[in-house]
């Protein structure tokens, strides 16, 4: 009995621990400046998340269209068969994207302040 009792106190040492990573990591995450649209790949637009904007993403696959308000993306509409980037959570954090894999979009969002760090160094 004493085995399944520590690996129970194992499981929930581990969960703790797992739950306890995953706060640290969402709260030390920054908050981005761009939306990055890449289409198969190749980047179509670099968005402000300071401005609100619409914008349509054509791609050979169909349609979507990115929406940038108070600082978060999402995407309101795609016309591919599944709509799971349609389903996703608004977007605002350096590293957070969206997938539209039946279009090849992804939307990423970055910071300026690597380029910005780059234009410190030189001067």
């Amino acid at each position: 009995m004493s085995k399944r009792r520590n690996d129970i106190i194992f499981a929930v040492v581990l969960l703790l621990v797992a739950v306890a990573g995953l706060l640290l990591f969402k709260t030390f995450q920054k908050s981005g400046d761009f939306a990055v649209v890449l289409v198969d790949g190749v980047e179509k637009a670099r968005l402000p998340l300071s401005k609100d904007a619409e914008f349509s993403i054509e791609s050979e696959g169909g349609v979507n269209t990115l929406v940038i308000e108070g600082g978060k993306a999402r995407v309101t509409f795609a016309d591919c068969p599944d709509g799971i980037c349609v389903d996703h959570a608004p977007i605002s954090k350096v590293g957070e994207t969206i997938v539209c894999l039946p279009h090849s979009v992804v939307v990423a969002i970055e910071s300026d302040s690597k380029n910005s760090n780059e234009l410190d160094m030189v001067a």
